[in-house]
């Protein structure tokens, strides 16, 4: 398990801007790679975007996902990441699996 970090760059009219994105979790299981965020709770959708952009700047394809306290089933959002509670994720074994 590794903290990762993904190098963002943008332009602000006067030139480029490097930014640091932190990746909570990096685990490797195998030959597989799984990303993982935790957050308290999602509320609306500049979180979930606050929450998400890390993972869609990986430039792989690995499992993202996303843990919070409040999802009330696992599921898929439209850019491939699940997120699930804490409470799946803890207790169902194959968890990573979904």
């Amino acid at each position: 398990m590794d903290v990762g970090v993904v190098m963002q760059y943008d332009t602000d009219g006067k030139g480029s801007i490097r930014k640091q994105l932190e990746i909570d979790f990096v685990c490797n299981k195998g030959s597989k790679r799984y990303y993982i965020q935790s957050a308290y709770a999602i509320p609306d959708q500049t979180k979930m975007e606050q929450e998400q952009r890390s993972l869609m700047l990986t430039g792989d394809f690995f499992k993202r996902l996303i843990i919070t306290k409040d999802t009330p089933t696992p599921h898929y959002n439209e850019k491939g990441v699940l997120i699930m509670s804490v409470y799946d994720f803890l207790l169902n074994e194959n968890s990573l699996d979904i």
